[in-house]
């Protein structure tokens, strides 16, 4: 704790200097008006003040504590005065003094000193952390709620099929008492290229926060820019989105980068075609008999977007049988732990989603999809998922 004192009684000043001087306190005690604001006024950093508030008198202490604010207005100060002019110190703390010390005749309020600047220091640290936290928060809302805008809010599902899709950030810190809900890099999105194509998405941008947010905000702009070119297939498109990922350093610095999902639905061959840029691989599910099958093999995921430039992706094409239902993913579902276990870490994992898809095939796809995130959430045991979440459910009825 670094700290300066400006006192007016030199044998008290020299105790002072003595019982502060402990517990590797820096401190730096005055006498005389003159002195007191030489060291105030310096580039010297202090951590708190302490001042009497009857030097030379009360109006001259006050005129040197509202300098002192003005100049030092981070550093928290503390009063010292005698017990008759305790009336006085209130104009002090109007003005922002934060404590205040009476000083006995018998000077036994210097062993209470260490312990007062201590406590105030850490009262103002707290404020000032609190206040930083409540700043955080706002930035992050913010930044969360321009992610939030571009995911489709109305899905139209094509005639024949159902759909429901679904984002939940993440909400496992707290600060302030209370959790946040933070920024993050997932996303979905649904939309028509023409009257026979649909598109369905799923990124997930690696890390967490603003720069995780900003990457896929990036994505989102690139696909719907680049989206009305005609490319051959999935590949081709998921390709010429890596290209223009890999120039873009919000994406890739640090050794950031994407894992995409991206899938047309062809209506009228009732099948998808879809790539895999280092995404989980999509599921198919029965729903005559509930049974459910990864549609292509572990390793169909490519590299993931933004890494390098040039890479060569797949293009895989699935049927979509009649009363059947299809879910794409990210992996915040699979990785879904409960916090503070002891024990060997265990995810609610592919076998929990294939467990809940086959306890709810007989559901709507909204009351499925729904069934997904309370189970994975239920799996935590209250901590809430690690990370950010997207899903899109499609039933052919």
């Amino acid at each position: 704790m670094r700290v300066l004192v400006g006192w007016d009684n030199e044998s008290e000043a020299e105790l002072i200097q003595l019982y502060l001087g402990v517990d590797e306190n820096e401190v730096t005690v005055t006498t005389g008006k003159t002195k007191f604001l030489e060291q105030a006024f310096s580039d010297k950093p202090f951590d708190i003040i302490l001042m009497v508030t009857e030097m030379p008198d009360s109006d001259g202490a006050f005129e040197v504590f509202t300098k002192l604010k003005r100049f030092r207005p981070e550093t928290p100060i503390v009063g010292a005065c005698h017990a008759p002019d305790m009336y006085r110190i209130v104009r002090f703390m109007t003005a922002g003094m934060r404590a205040y010390i009476l000083r006995d005749p018998g000077g036994d309020f210097m062993f209470m000193l260490n312990a007062t600047l201590e406590s105030t220091l850490k009262s103002v640290r707290d404020e000032q952390e609190q206040k930083l936290a409540e700043r955080l928060r706002e930035e992050i809302e913010s930044v969360r709620r321009l992610q939030e805008s571009v995911i489709p809010a109305d899905l139209q599902a094509p005639e024949g099929y159902d759909i429901a899709a679904r984002y939940e950030p993440s909400q496992i810190k707290v600060i302030g008492g209370r959790p946040v809900t933070m920024a993050g890099g997932d996303y979905y999105d649904v939309f028509n290229l023409d009257d026979h194509n649909m598109v369905m998405l799923v990124g997930d941008a690696s890390g967490h926060g603003m720069k995780a947010a900003m990457s896929i905000m990036t994505m989102h702009t690139l696909v719907r820019m680049i989206r009305a070119q005609q490319y051959k297939d999935t590949a081709a498109f998921v390709a010429e989105v890596n290209n223009q990922l890999c120039q873009q350093s919000v994406v890739n610095e640090e050794g950031g980068f994407i894992t995409l999902l991206y899938v047309i639905l062809r209506l009228d061959r009732h099948d998808i075609q879809w790539t895999s840029a280092g995404h989980p691989v999509p599921l198919m599910q029965s729903l005559v008999t509930g049974e459910v099958e990864q549609i292509g093999p572990d390793d169909a995921g490519g590299l993931p977007l933004g890494i390098m430039p040039d890479v060569e992706y797949e293009t895989y094409t699935t049927p979509i049988p009649e009363h059947s239902r299809l879910l794409l993913y990210t992996d915040g579902l699979e990785e879904a732990f409960p916090e503070g276990r002891s024990g060997e870490h265990h995810q609610f994992g592919r076998d929990g989603v294939i467990r809940t898809l086959k306890e709810t095939y007989k559901l709507p796809a909204k009351d499925a999809l729904q069934a997904l995130l309370d189970a994975s959430s239920a799996f935590t045991e209250g901590s809430g998922r690690h990370d950010d979440t997207s899903l899109v459910v499609l039933d052919r009825l």
